[in-house]
Order: C-alpha cells, then sequence, then structure tokens
C-alpha cells in the first residue's frame, strides 16, 4: 500500500472509536481464552508497550517484525512487534515503546512521529498487558538487531496483511492433548500468531475497515 495513503487513513482511523477486541479475536487462537478479554485482570500483572512503526520504502508502506532467539520462555523463537516491559522509570507505555524498539532493532526516538495506540490486549502466557503504540518515520530506520534478544528483523510490507496467500489456519499441538484452531499470518516463511497477529488484526481493520 502507499505510504502516505496508509499513513493518513491511520491519522482518521485513530480519531475515531477503535475496532478493539472483534478484530483482535479474528486472529485469536481457539478455543478463544476469554480471561485475556475481560476487565478482571489478575492481581501482579505486568504492564509493556509494542511499536507498530510504519516506515516507507520505493512509496510502500511496510512495517518491522523481529524473531526471537530460542530461549527457555513461553515466547521462544516467536515473531513479535519490537517491545517490551514497562520500567518502572518510563514516564508511560508510549515511552516504553519507543524505548524498547530503539534497544531491541536500533530505532531512534527522535524519528518517529506517534499517531497513538490500538485496543490494550492482555497475555496469559506472559501476563503480559501490552499496549500497541503506532508510530511514523518518514525515512527507513537504519535497523540493527539486539542479539541478545532479536534473532533476525522483518521487514514486511503492510499490504502482506491483506493478502488472502499470507492469512492461514492450522492446528497447534500445545502438549497435554491441547490442539488450538489458530489464525495466523504468514510472513517470510514465518509464522506470526497469537498476541502479534492479534494487534495486526486490529492494525488492518484500521487501514482497510469492512
Amino acid at each position: 500500500m502507499d505510504f502516505e495513503q496508509v499513513v493518513s487513513t491511520l491519522k482518521s482511523s485513530l480519531a475515531g472509536p477503535l475496532p478493539g477486541q472483534t478484530a483482535q479475536m479474528r486472529f485469536s487462537p481457539r478455543p478463544i481464552n476469554q480471561k485475556r478479554f475481560g476487565s478482571n485482570l489478575p492481581i501482579g500483572h505486568r504492564k509493556g508497550a509494542v511499536l507498530i512503526l510504519i516506515y516507507p520504502q520505493a512509496g510502500e508502506a511496510y512495517l518491522p517484525l523481529i524473531k526471537r532467539p530460542e530461549y527457555p520462555g513461553v515466547h521462544s523463537g516467536q515473531i513479535a512487534l519490537p517491545g517490551g516491559k514497562m520500567d518502572a522509570t518510563d514516564p508511560d507505555l508510549i515511552f516504553t515503546a519507543l524505548r524498547e524498539a530503539e534497544e531491541e532493532v536500533a530505532v531512534k526516538p527522535n524519528q518517529v512521529e506517534v499517531l497513538g495506540s490500538l485496543t490494550d490486549l492482555f497475555i496469559p502466557a506472559s501476563n503480559f498487558l501490552v499496549s500497541p503504540v503506532v508510530g511514523v518515520s518518514r525515512e527507513i530506520p537504519d535497523f540493527y538487531p539486539e542479539e541478545r534478544e532479536v534473532q533476525r528483523i522483518i521487514q514486511m510490507k503492510v499490504a502482506q496483511l491483506m493478502s488472502p496467500a499470507t492469512q492461514k489456519q492450522t492446528l497447534l499441538d500445545m502438549g497435554n492433548q491441547i490442539q488450538l484452531d489458530t489464525p495466523y499470518f504468514e510472513i517470510e516463511n514465518e509464522m506470526v500468531w497469537g498476541a502479534t497477529a492479534m494487534i495486526l488484526s486490529e492494525l488492518l481493520c484500521m487501514i482497510q475497515p469492512e
């Protein structure tokens, strides 16, 4: 999609009501864990933020995804948006998103125009309430992965979210005889699912309302 068109559409959409949980649920694994959509979140849950950074390349709109390294944790090897937990010294979640993006992929906060935020999403597996912050860079960031946290950076065309060839579904075996019927985006032969897919689903609804 044309970069300027995407930015203009997002600015307009963010000024109105968000698609919210209806959009998130489109790419939620099934059976849907209703705990993530309830108003009573667990006591002691943590706050975090991710950055959806729209930038131009050859006139088209792109955004960066990252692949997490393999490690002993619930999000090992998964595709994500740059982001992480809110530090006690962070003044707000926008600061968190920009700080984490700088730490993980070297995006300079002063190059980012923040447009707003999408709907918060609770991630039961890690006990995080995540705020997706939408930002724009008028130039291609000089990405550089932080090797302890980022195995690779994927520069994805925003238009890929709209392609039927990219939107897929599979059964994921989670162990203990549990299977999840899981919608996902296939980007550069990687499976983008779970919370990241749910956040991108809301972004897609903002850009291309049904």
